[in-house]
């Protein structure tokens, strides 16, 4: 894929370092030059500086061509605008953006913009991991309306078939992975030790899981 990125931060280039070791091709942005001393020796695209939302700028990455596009400086305006110029000018297929302040997070979704909160996810997962071990949200659909919760099958859950965790429309287990091997459970198979289970949730929902995992 060819992925451009805005913001060579420690998120930036991480994401950078990652992808590039994977063979993708990575333009990578950021006004400090300084900041592309954190790539890595293996980085192997493009380190440009100037601005994220400088049409001059994302050409020269090769934002025409994109396959995906993620602002992640840590600026919620610089961002937002962006990761706007992206999806509307260049019509990125994907664009993901960080921010900051979670109050506005829910405004630039509705902009059609796929963001990621920092600040919310963090609190949201240590607190999902003090009260609810063994689950961890794996991926957020679309623009968050439901996401795929990764739940490790605690002593609770051992014996409950499918069916117990499931409320059509709402919350369907998809797979399970048992000794290794993964498969597509029905209402009726039984957790056993060890399984991990994929569910996807509405997140409307997500309270309702969380309970049925608890009382299961």
């Amino acid at each position: 894929m060819k992925i451009v990125i805005v913001g060579c931060g420690r998120v930036g280039s991480m994401l950078a370092n990652m992808l590039s070791s994977e063979g993708h091709e990575i333009s990578i942005i950021d006004k400090n030059p300084l900041s592309f001393a954190r790539l890595g020796k293996s980085f192997k695209g493009d380190a440009i500086e100037g601005s994220g939302f400088d049409k001059k700028i994302l050409e020269k990455a090769g934002i025409e061509r994109s396959d995906a596009f993620a602002s992640v400086t840590n600026g919620d305006n610089t961002n937002i605008v962006s990761a706007l110029v992206a999806k509307r000018k260049y019509r990125v297929p994907i664009v993901i953006t960080r921010i900051y302040d979670p109050a506005r997070a829910e405004i630039y979704r509705r902009l059609g913009l796929t963001t990621i909160s920092s600040t919310t996810w963090g609190a949201t997962t240590i607190k999902d991991m003090i009260l609810h071990p063994g689950l961890l949200e794996k991926i957020t659909l679309g623009s968050g309306e439901a996401k795929i919760i990764e739940v490790t099958a605690l002593h609770q859950l051992i014996g409950h078939s499918i069916a117990e965790l499931s409320i059509p429309s709402e919350i369907s287990v998809i797979a399970i992975i048992r000794a290794g091997k993964a498969f597509i459970p029905t209402a009726g198979t039984r957790l056993e030790e060890g399984d991990i289970l994929y569910i996807v949730v509405l997140s409307s929902a997500s309270p309702k899981l969380k309970k049925m995992l608890e009382v299961a």
